[in-house]
């Protein structure tokens, strides 16, 4: 996925009141051994962290708020379950069950869910889903709660009211804690009626009590993804409602690419790439996509057609200005070059708040130009927690270029950009580059013991796999520059040496 141009991932944290992780409150969801309750040999959101920081890119955990679990779950689960630890939150409805938003004491609940993600991962973002009341289809009778708690209001009014206290609880613990983690939600992907289109009565504030907007407004809510998994009226006049009504704050739409899918509506490719462009050109906050499946499957070619024509160059997160807008200074960086690797290092900066903090962002600018200006097709990378980078230039043209290392704080403020000093090159001896014309190399002394040998081209693409108990013959290589490396258990990878073959 990052190789495609995606930086967000939201990865389902808890399920129907399970978890995809060791939690104190709740137990394990079946999906990662088939057994409701009984733990995997790993933390598979902690997991899941570490493999997107490792790629610059970011993880928020999706949370189901009010569906619990089928009733045969419930069963299975016995003591464990939600409806029979806490009955008071719980409502059955048909063969599942429900919280009851109407209950004040359910969002506390979440809210403590919230908290011990936050508390114990870092993660970038809490996405809540399905914060909302259950749809007409679902029997849901809050009568009692009502009678209880209604307090003489508009049974509509009550429940819009009941859901913004729950996310108003679970803003105010994760604020507290990581005031920089963004709090996203998927509304319905229609708000309400607009002037001249209606929502044929499926929209989220009035059908479901699900006042998205509001919680934008009054800062409850960093960004949303509505779900518009719809095309034609059903889909523009909303896009563009969502925007204008985004009260400065990214609104990015999920894309229904499952509808891509024969099994679904067998939607041709040109409808989700209207999609996209329409959403680029009005000035929305990007585009999410579900399920991530059907992208990384390359259903109708979709993970080709955005990774080669629409994410043609890196996008950055936008900071979140309302929180805060001070960005940290600049650091100084030095760069030193080793024959064709380029090593740019920098002492670390620290944000202007204590606490929050800071990655780097590192361009290459023109060789010819001492204007310094963002730009993100020559970002080389982002989010780096080190304080070096090292990298190979593809092209010999750029190969003269300088480069610019920004700081980012944790609300995405980005410093300016400082250029490089002058270039400081290592000994000659260290630039001597092996060359090869019949294909054979003598490997160092050195050179660590591996199953394989991987050569990759200088952008890092790999190009041939070699058995270690083989001397590397690489007579089938196109003339140019390249890296051996060593290949191990895990993907495990060490550079052994850059070479070029006449």
């Amino acid at each position: 996925m990052q190789q495609a141009g995606i930086n967000t991932v939201l990865f389902q944290s808890r399920i129907r009141s399970t978890t995809a992780y060791p939690s104190a409150i709740e137990p394990w969801d079946a999906a990662f051994t088939g057994t409701p309750g009984k733990a995997p040999l790993y933390d598979p959101l902690a997991f899941a962290i570490e493999e997107c920081h490792k790629r610059h890119m970011e993880l928020h955990a999706w949370v189901v708020a009010f569906p619990i679990c089928k009733v045969a779950v419930e069963k299975r689960l016995g003591k464990q379950a939600l409806p029979r630890k806490h009955p008071e939150l719980c409502r059955r409805c048909g063969d599942q069950w429900m919280m009851d938003p109407g209950v004040p004491a359910t969002g506390d609940y979440l809210a403590r869910i919230c908290e011990e993600i936050v508390r114990r991962y870092d993660v970038d973002g809490i996405h809540l889903d399905y914060i909302r009341y259950p749809e007409e289809s679902i029997p849901w009778n809050d009568r009692n709660t009502y009678r209880k708690y209604g307090q003489g209001m508009a049974v509509s009014a009550w429940r819009r009211e009941n859901v913004t206290s729950v996310v108003r609880k679970i803003n105010h613990v994760v604020k507290d804690i990581r005031p920089w983690v963004k709090i996203s939600c998927s509304p319905i992907g229609k708000h309400a009626d607009l002037p001249r289109q209606s929502s044929y009565g499926w929209n989220a504030r009035d059908a479901v009590h699900q006042d998205a907007q509001k919680w934008l407004r009054e800062g409850l809510m960093d960004m949303l993804f509505p779900m518009m998994y719809f095309d034609g009226r059903h889909f523009y006049p909303f896009a563009q409602d969502w925007q204008e009504q985004s009260a400065g704050r990214p609104v990015v739409p999920g894309l229904g690419i499952y509808f891509l899918s024969p099994r679904e509506k067998n939607w041709p490719l040109g409808t989700v790439a209207r999609q996209m462009q329409f959403t680029r050109l009005t000035g929305m906050g990007g585009q999410a996509f579900f399920r991530s499946r059907f992208f990384t499957d390359n259903v109708k070619g979709l993970y080709d057609f955005a990774s080669t024509d629409f994410y043609t160059r890196p996008a950055l997160i936008p900071p979140m200005t309302w929180a805060d807008s001070i960005s940290p200074a600049p650091p100084h960086v030095k760069m030193e070059r080793n024959g064709y690797e380029f090593q740019l290092t920098w002492q670390p900066v620290s944000d202007n708040t204590p606490g929050v903090p800071v990655t780097y962002n590192v361009y290459r600018l023109a060789h010819d130009t001492d204007t310094l200006t963002f730009d993100q097709s020559t970002l080389l990378a982002q989010g780096l927690k080190e304080t070096t980078f090292r990298y190979a230039p593809l092209l010999p043209r750029t190969r003269n270029s300088r480069h610019a290392v920004t700081a980012v704080d944790a609300y995405g403020n980005e410093s300016p950009l400082t250029a490089t000093s002058n270039v400081v090159s290592l000994p000659s001896a260290a630039q001597n580059i092996p060359t090869t014309k019949d294909g054979y190399l003598s490997l160092p002394a050195d050179t660590p013991e591996a199953p394989f040998y991987l050569v990759t081209d200088l952008a890092g693409r790999a190009v041939m796999t070699i058995p270690a108990t083989q001397k590397p013959n690489l007579s089938s290589l196109m003339p140019g520059h390249y890296e051996l490396r060593t290949l191990g258990k895990r993907g495990v990878s060490h550079r052994i040496m850059y070479f070029r073959k006449e």
